[in-house]
Order: C-alpha cells, then structure tokens, then sequence
C-alpha cells in the first residue's frame, strides 16, 4: 500500500526530529520514531514525504483578496499583509492557499532564507518533500469548541472556523490572557463570555501545568484534556488528507515530484484538450476548403457577369475594372444624382402649373421623357420657361389637343447633354 513519511522538522538548534508512516488511507503506524533526518530517509525510500515545520517562523493569516488567480492574486498578497510585516517582502515567500466561502483566502508567509534552509537540509538528507506545512495548520478544527495545543512552552489556538495561531509564553495562564481565551484581569471592560475548549497536551507537558489549568477551570465553560501518549504526531496526522493548510511549497519551490504528480491527475483532461484542439484544427481546414470551392464558384459567376456587362473586354481583375467603367460614366455626367436633380427642378415647375399632369416617365443618358397633360400650350410654354430657369432644356417634341386641354411629350435634359433621337 503507497505510504508517506509524515516528519516534523527540529527546531532551531536542534538535530533530531521525528515522524510517522502513514498508508493512503491516514492510519498513522502505532508509534512515532526520532531520529536524524538522514535515518528518517533510510526508513522511507520509496514513499511521499509530507513536512512539518515549527509555527513560530511562519506567519498565518486570511487577509480578503481581490478576485484573480496565479500571479495576479500573489502579487496582490503583500500589500494586503503589510501592516503585518516586519521584514522586506522581498525576502519573504508567500504561499496561497484555497479561497473560503466567506470571502478570505489563506495565507502562510515565510523568510526566504529560513525556507531555503529547512529544504536545504531536507535534501541533504535525501528527502524531497510533496508539502510542507506549518505544524499548527493540522490542527483539527471543532465546529463547537476552541482546540488548544499545549507543547512545552507554546500555546497553539484553533477556534471554530479560523486559522490557528501560536504563543510562546509562560506561564500558561499568561499565554491564554494574550490568546484571549480567558479574561485579563487587568481589563475592567465588559466580562468575556467563558469558551468551552478541549486541550491536547503530552502526559509530560500535562504534569507541568495540570495545577495551573485546575486553577484556571472556573475560567471556561468546559474545559475537556486529551492526552496524548505517543506526541502530537500520530494526532496530527490523522488530519492530513482532510485539511486545508497552505503548501508552502509553491512558485519556485515547487518539487519536481509534485509536478510529475500533478501532470498524472491532469492528464485525462490534457488529452481531451488535445484532441479537442484537433478537432478543431481539422474543422477549421474544412472550411477552409470549402470557402476555397466557394470562391471559385463565385469567381466563375463574375466572370460571366463581367463578359454579359463588358463583352470584348479581358478579365483581369474584374472589380477594378467595373469601378474604373462606373468613374467614366459618372464622368460623364450620367448618373442618379442627375435624375434626381431633373425630378427636383421638373417638381418645382409643375407647382406653378395648375391642373397639369404627368401620365408617363422614362429617364436615360442624363435626358428625361414626359408625357405631360396641361390646359393650354400656353401653360406648357410657362412650364419650359421655369425648367429653362433652372439650368435645364425642356423641349417640346409633339403635342396634340384632347378632351379639356392638350397632350405633350417635353424632354428635359442638362444643357451640357447630347440630344438622342
């Protein structure tokens, strides 16, 4: 059964450490084993290592992010944690952690010396961790009681739904005052509301201070003490497939292992991506070609237009060609504008002819054609006199008297136009 070497790092100035084997399905094995780093990798060469570093060279916290993911949303951490950074952000690492329901996003920030130290000697010694979390972020968390972890002289603190933190203090009673699990005595402000907690503690630690806390009992609302026979390991441990602590691996400190593991759960999806993009990719070729058939059909279809409109005439390029012949014939003076400009100045004419009419229409090479019905052949002379006016010919070509007037046929045209017969 695949295994993982869960070992917490020794603190500063110290050499030996400890750890457990753990199988896939978090059972930690009876007893945990101290030892070197060294002999912690003789014991587990073949399994994931998971690393537990000491609390109190990191930093936790949930600050509320801007929306954004990768190197957007780690950029925006450092200004979201300044007021609570004492050393140059450019010595630190941030690491990002899973973005909770309630808006905030944890948070671990560590010195960039201390983290390359503690990976340093892990490699020194053969071990290439997966993670590497801060102790205290194992700590289960109670949805109805605040958890305490007493070890030697640090207090860590997990209430429901928050991050741990940790204080080294003593006395005892003096860290739960700063951790504000019981009431100052110096603060004369509003009574605090008891807690109820359950405290985890070695038989060790629980002989230090079993007076303290039984003078201190009346302080809670409940106050439950599990000890813990074999070290905090084996309890830590059962927390490790279900929690939610920040990697501080992350960046550039991503191990190679990692990477190939991340790789295996997204492979699957990297495949159907693949074969999505060819997909894709072929069906773009196919239209592709299509439109190729298309414009082919199409060139033909102009080519015939082209020989119908301009016979005699090569195809060359039958666009330019066309709008060249359409440039000569506006040219010209042909055009709509002009027999728009006939209809204006033949309506402004007609205005001042009562009781005339136009029974027919016809306009082309710039002359325009009426069938013109008025009372006398003198209000058709007054006709083409107004038309004349306007910069226009407007000649009479027959007319014939009938019932209440007479009929015409007048042409107008430009007086630059050539008359057609």
């Amino acid at each position: 059964m695949p295994q993982t070497l869960l070992l917490r790092l020794p603190p500063p100035g110290q050499e030996e450490t400890e750890w457990l084997i753990v199988d896939d399905s978090a059972d930690a094995a009876p007893t945990r084993q101290r030892g070197t780093l060294s002999l912690a990798a003789a014991v587990s060469r073949n399994g994931k290592v998971v690393a537990l570093a000491p609390a109190t060279q990191i930093l936790l916290a949930e600050p509320e992010l801007p929306p954004g993911s990768g190197v957007k949303l780690a950029r925006a951490v450092p200004f979201a944690l300044e007021e609570q950074l004492t050393e140059d952000i450019d010595r630190l690492c941030f690491a990002v952690g899973r973005r909770r329901p309630g808006g905030g996003t944890p948070v671990a920030v560590v010195s960039r010396e201390v983290l390359q130290g503690w990976l340093s000697d892990l490699s020194a010694a053969g071990l290439e961790p997966l993670a590497l979390y801060a102790d205290i972020a194992l700590m289960p968390d109670n949805p109805g009681q605040t958890i305490l972890w007493l070890e030697k002289g640090r207090l860590a603190v997990r209430r429901p739904g928050a991050l741990p933190f940790a204080v080294e203090l003593s006395p005892v009673s003096e860290a739960l005052v700063v951790a504000g699990i019981i009431p100052d005595p110096l603060d004369t402000a509003e009574p605090k509301v008891p807690e109820s907690a359950v405290l985890y503690l070695t038989r060790e630690d629980w002989s230090h201070s079993q007076h303290e806390f039984e003078q201190l009992a009346e302080k809670f609302d409940s106050l439950k003490v599990q000890l813990l026979p074999d070290g905090p390991l084996p309890w830590l441990a059962r927390e490790m497939r279900a929690t939610d602590a920040v990697n501080l691996l992350q960046g550039e400190f991503v191990r190679a292992a990692d990477l190939g593991q991340r790789w295996r759960r997204w492979r699957v999806a990297a495949m159907l991506a693949v074969a999505l993009l060819v997909l894709h990719v072929g069906a773009q070729a196919l239209q592709i070609r299509q439109a190729k058939h298309e414009a082919a059909a199409l060139d033909g279809r102009i080519a015939a237009v082209f020989s119908a409109a301009m016979p005699g005439e090569v195809v060359q390029d039958p666009r330019r060609q066309m709008q060249s012949r359409l440039n000569r014939i506006h040219q010209s003076g042909a055009g709509p504008e002009y027999f728009l400009r006939s209809l204006k100045i033949l309506s402004g004419a007609m205005a001042t002819a009562p009781k005339t009419d136009i029974d027919a229409l016809s306009y082309r090479e710039d002359s325009l054609d009426l069938k013109i019905s008025a009372p006398s052949l003198a209000v058709l002379s007054q006709l083409s006199q107004l038309i004349g006016k306007q910069g226009m010919t407007a000649e009479i070509e027959s007319s014939q008297p009938v019932a209440g007037g007479v009929e015409a046929h007048i042409r107008l045209r430009g007086q630059t136009a050539k008359a057609h017969p």
